[in-house]
């Protein structure tokens, strides 16, 4: 009877196998399916805990877009090499749990867009190539598509700084450090005079509230300088205040001349791939300031 009951069970498992194999045509997602499934599963829990964590924030272009297609609007869902699952990159979740990351990115947080790929995984991938030694990295999604700075500001009733926040206060408490906010937003800001023009004020309000909010007044800061706006002539006022905010510990990365999309707005994938190495490589110069920064706040 035994043996009965475990060849039923095991008919019963094949059977369902069949059942959720999927055609030729979905064989390749139903494989990545697998393979993130085979990661998450070879990371015990107590290891879904990052020492190393990075705020991901702004709009479209950080969220991700690559791979969107202009007229139907749907993710290719090709994940480049340098984007693809590693088990010491995590991201947290809507729910505020450490998973691990995978592209989407952006797709839990930023709901009402249709999301690709972003800088985020390939950012975190470069980081641990240059430097094997850093350590499990926490991403924390926040961006939102379409979103201007005055969006952003704190107290605003869109609730997007308080998320912000929520999220950074969220991710410290598995024992983690914030090492940087990665912030890439701007072009909706390009459509209006009035926003351009008042983008620098409102963009050094934010930095700064954000680092009071987070108790970290030297917070690094990494910024991306717009590639692509709605007006030409807004978008260089809001790229000018951009390339113009002086504060401490905040570096400017451009992305002027990456390849877009056929919307000829948003950053396509590779271009997406060599914004999250260009941010890299920011980052690791940064990085022993940041390790002095640390000592120096723990005295």
């Amino acid at each position: 009877m035994h043996h009965a009951s475990n060849t039923r069970k095991r008919t019963l498992y094949s059977s369902c196998l069949l059942h959720i194999v999927p055609q030729k045509r979905n064989l390749k997602m139903y494989l990545f399916f697998i393979f993130v499934t085979f990661l998450a599963l070879s990371v015990k829990s107590q290891e879904l805990s990052p020492k190393n964590i990075f705020l991901l924030a702004g709009q479209s272009n950080m969220a991700g877009r690559g791979g969107i297609h202009k007229v139907n609007g749907h993710w290719n869902k090709k994940v480049p090499p340098e984007s693809s699952p590693n088990p010491s990159i995590l991201q947290l979740s809507l729910h505020k749990t450490w998973v691990i990351a995978h592209e989407p990115l952006h797709k839990e947080i930023d709901k009402y867009k249709t999301c690709g790929v972003g800088p985020g995984m390939a950012f975190a991938h470069e980081v641990l190539t240059k430097d094997p030694s850093f350590g499990v990295i926490g991403l924390v999604p926040c961006a939102i598509g379409g979103t201007k700075i005055i969006d952003w500001a704190k107290g605003s009733s869109t609730g997007y700084y308080k998320h912000l926040v929520e999220r950074a206060n969220a991710s410290l408490k598995s024992g983690g450090t914030i090492k940087a906010l990665l912030w890439y937003q701007g072009e909706s800001d390009t459509q209006q005079q009035t926003d351009a023009k008042l983008y620098k004020r409102r963009l050094k309000r934010f930095f700064t509230d954000v680092r009071a909010d987070l108790n970290s007044p030297n917070l690094p800061i990494i910024q991306v300088a717009l590639a692509s706006g709605y007006n030409n002539t807004l978008k260089q006022i809001v790229r000018a205040a951009q390339l113009g905010i002086d504060l401490p510990n905040l570096e400017m990365v451009d992305a002027k001349g990456l390849p877009l999309e056929r919307d000829h707005l948003h950053l396509s994938t590779p271009a997406q791939v060599r914004l999250g190495k260009i941010l890299a490589d920011a980052f690791l110069q940064f990085h022993p300031a940041v390790a002095l920064n640390e000592f120096l706040a723990s005295r």
